[in-house]
């Protein structure tokens, strides 16, 4: 399966957003005030997300409708539009909202850049409820070409994925047990995190051992793994692991908030090469990790970063301090809409002789401060 990240976005018209167009790199961090906007861009993945899946009138449904989306409501707004590019590739799509409140694609399109330097677009659904990228991907080229435009597009967002590991409660789905054999991919939420492990374990050894020898530098209690499925149904497994100075076995919940999270940042990240997302969006990650957690977490971004896409929001200071001023782009609110700026290294060229960028940030000389 071909992996592609985005190169540029634009977006129209989708909740705080009136109109974004934004060139990415392999890494950018998205930093400003509550509400400004970050989780916006961050939904809008999720959006595409459910193009993919099929699963876009159930997307708009749990958003709260159409009018939810739409950007300061329908009174405002008629439309949502979205395009990328990566690569050669771009897909473009308009949505419009009907009188129950939902959303349909009025167009969606794919287009190929020639070597003759001109776009090669074919419009592949007109006034649907769902994407017909998943469908279109399967046929062949009208063109003779093995594969047709629809294919590159849909196994590239395909690949887009949006984590979100906030949730550590005692109904969390990551401290449940998962299914032995739920482990093509690892879950956003990480639901099915004792049965990816297991499957590290048996099939990548190495990237196993990685987890857990970094799991040490956060939690020196922690000894190991022991994974197994379960005695009573085989088909499920829970995350069991032991500790430096007992012998009793403990479990998922035995983990704090942090460290928890850090494991499920961890697994996402050192998971082999081919199984990583071209795009992974992170919301948030920081969010109840030690200040050393979060600079493990900074080095390992940095590394995969190589490999792949990382897009992630962030409120702190110490998170963006590891990281280069190109890096970061400032979310903030002008005339009552979300506005995306990358921060350019040669304007803050004097400043940094002196201060971190979370420095930065926090004198509002970044911007991005309520």
């Amino acid at each position: 399966m071909e992996k592609r990240k985005v190169d540029q976005i634009v977006i129209e018209n989708f909740k705080s957003i009136k109109k974004v167009d934004l060139k990415l790199k392999n890494i950018n961090i998205l930093i400003g005030a509550n509400g400004v906007g970050k989780s916006n861009f961050i939904s809008f993945f999720k959006m595409l997300n459910s193009f993919v899946e099929n699963e876009f009138q159930k997307y708009v449904m749990m958003e709260g409708g159409a009018n939810s989306l739409l950007y300061f409501g329908r009174k405002n707004s008629q439309y949502i539009c979205g395009e990328l590019r990566f690569d050669r590739n771009k897909y473009h799509f308009r949505l419009s909202p009907d009188k129950e409140d939902n959303l349909f694609f009025v167009h969606e399109m794919v287009s190929f850049y020639t070597d003759f330097g001109t776009w090669s677009q074919d419009i592949i659904n007109m006034n649907q409820k769902e994407s017909k990228l998943e469908e279109e991907s399967k046929k062949k080229s009208p063109h003779g070409h093995r594969r047709s435009k629809s294919y590159y597009v849909f196994n590239s967002l395909k690949t887009w994925r949006v984590y979100h590991f906030h949730d550590t409660s005692n109904e969390s789905p990551m401290k449940r047990a998962s299914k032995i054999d739920d482990n093509k991919f690892f879950r956003y939420n990480a639901a099915n995190l004792p049965a990816f492990l297991f499957f590290l374990q048996k099939r990548h050894e190495s990237n196993f051992k990685q987890i857990e020898r970094n799991l040490r530098r956060v939690a020196p209690f922690f000894d190991r793994f022991v994974l197994e499925p379960d005695r009573l149904n085989p088909a499920l497994i829970k995350l069991e692991w032991k500790h430096k100075e007992s012998d009793e076995y403990f479990n998922a919940s035995h983990l704090s908030d942090g460290t928890l999270r850090m494991l499920c940042l961890l697994t996402l990240l050192l998971q082999p090469e081919h199984l990583l997302p071209s795009t992974i969006l992170i919301d948030e990650p920081e969010l109840g990790l030690h200040p050393a957690a979060i600079t493990l977490f900074s080095e390992l971004v940095k590394k995969v970063s190589q490999k792949t896409q990382i897009i992630m929001s962030t409120q702190s200071t110490t998170l963006i301090s590891h990281f280069e001023p190109e890096d970061i782009i400032v979310v903030d609110v002008e005339d009552k809409q979300s506005v995306f700026k990358r921060v350019d290294q040669k304007d803050l060229e004097h400043w940094l002789e002196d201060y971190s960028l979370g420095e930065l940030w926090e004198k509002n000389i970044l911007g991005g401060r309520p």
